[in-house]
This record gives structure tokens, sequence and C-alpha cells, in this order.
């Protein structure tokens, strides 16, 4: 991360992004549109924090428990990955989303085997 991305100049799509928040174009797309970006500019903290915001505003998205479950994986906190795959797996239920139950149940079934070792 270079020194523009940490005083908030980053990549362009974040800074247009961000400037959407508190605008009638918030909501929780915005919010795990943000959590994308950051978790591909590696800044996992901030992609976290977009991602749960994005949950308080949509609690069944499961795309976002998804990801917020692999922001946190990657950050070292499998306790906090693995119940945000629960979670999703249960929103998914509620919405039909059967590809994403799938994914997070085999993500889940994952962390909980490498923890297990």
């Amino acid at each position: 991360m270079g020194a523009a991305y940490l005083s908030g100049n980053g990549p362009p799509l974040i800074s247009s992004l961000e400037k959407l928040i508190g605008t009638p174009r918030d909501g929780a797309l915005l919010r795990y549109s943000l959590g994308v970006e950051y978790l591909k500019a590696g800044d996992r903290p901030r992609a976290i924090e977009r991602l749960r915001e994005a949950l308080e505003r949509d609690p069944d998205y499961s795309a976002a428990w998804k990801l917020l479950g692999r922001a946190l994986a990657e950050s070292d906190k499998p306790a906090e990955a693995l119940e945000a795959w629960k979670r999703g797996i249960e929103a998914a239920q509620r919405k039909g989303d059967r590809q994403a139950e799938k994914e997070m149940t085999v993500f889940a079934r994952r962390l909980e085997r490498s923890a297990a070792k």
C-alpha cells in the first residue's frame, strides 16, 4: 500500500465509492462493493468494517457474509470467520441462495478441519 492509499486518496474506485457514503445511494450494495475493493487492495480491516456495515443494512446479504468470512479467515480470525459463514449459510437458506450456501458450507468445513489438526 502506498502513502496515497493510506492517506485516503487510494485507488480511484475506492475514493469514488467512499464519496457516496451518506448520500441517497448509500446502502448494503455500496458497503459490500467497498468491502470487495478494500479486500482487493489488501486492506482487510477496512474490508471487514465495510462488510459488517453492509450486513447491518441487509442481514440476509449472503455474498457479504461469504466475503466477510474470507476477510476474517485471511486476518487470522478463524472463530469469527466460522461464525460469519454459519450466519451466511442461514441467510442463504432463507433467501434460497443454494450456491452461496454450498460454498460457505465448504469453507466452514475446511476451517473446522484445519482447526481440529
